[in-house]
């Protein structure tokens, strides 16, 4: 049992999708998370056997971690967990927020990473290493009208990135993250329906494909991400992008 394998969070679409799609062609058996079970297990098919659906909820704990012992009953290793899983709503400004909805996306977006952390890390430890990566955003340090939820959530995300890596760096646990830019995603669909802040006004044309924060991703699963641990790589960064090959 020598394949590796990866747990992919909101892969039913968008940059989840895309990174199923290239870490299984690279050879990986791929973990497919998200509430949408009719999406992944269509994706799982198109995949073929090295893929699996699983319907969990990030901002359930015992979902997620019911999910990291379904990959190891049926694969036996879990190598890589990409904690991808995101929302944007509610975009809205502070002083109309409904605090469910505010308090909803902070589940997904804060503490959706913290669950997949903490189902992740004992079993990577056990095994004597993996890599967790989190998709962050350019939110994380910029706050945005109408984005306080997500702007919060993503700048949580990133420090408890930081704190995982301080915690077990020294158990061979690489953790890192990706902050991919914009990208061509049905997010962008609904940033650009709000009208709101400048994100909203960008012309869709400037907005990257999927596919490259996907090989991003798998380039730093590999020795290319070994400088980065404990810190955040920019799509944006030319330099990164020649290093995974989508510019030349």
């Amino acid at each position: 049992m020598t394949e590796k394998t990866v747990m992919i969070t909101g892969a039913s679409r968008g940059i989840g999708a895309a990174t199923a799609r290239v870490f299984a062609a690279a050879g990986w058996r791929v973990a497919l998370l998200a509430r949408s079970e009719a999406d992944i297990s269509a994706l799982a098919e198109q995949i073929g056997d090295r893929a699996m659906a699983l319907r969990c909820d990030v901002a359930d704990a015992t979902s997620v971690t019911a999910s990291v012992q379904t990959v190891m009953a049926r694969w036996g290793r879990l190598d890589a967990l990409i904690n991808n899983a995101g929302t944007i709503d509610p975009i809205c400004r502070i002083e109309t927020a409904a605090p469910e909805a505010w308090g909803a996306a902070i589940d997904v977006n804060l503490k959706g990473v913290f669950h997949g952390m903490r189902a992740a890390i004992p079993v990577m430890k056990a095994a004597g290493g993996g890599t967790i990566i989190t998709v962050s955003s350019g939110a994380a340090s910029n706050p945005l009208e109408g984005w306080s939820a997500y702007c919060a959530g993503k700048a949580g995300a990133a420090m408890l990135t930081r704190a995982a890596h301080l915690e077990e760096a020294e158990h061979g646990l690489r953790i890192m993250g990706l902050s991919p830019g914009t990208v061509a995603t049905d997010m962008q669909v609904r940033i650009k329906q709000s009208g709101v802040n400048p994100v909203s006004q960008l012309d869709p044309a400037v907005h990257i494909p999927a596919e490259w924060p996907a090989k991003c991703l798998l380039w730093m699963c590999g020795s290319g991400g070994d400088a980065w641990l404990g810190k955040e790589i920019s799509l944006r960064d030319e330099a990164i992008r020649r290093a995974i090959g989508v510019i030349e």
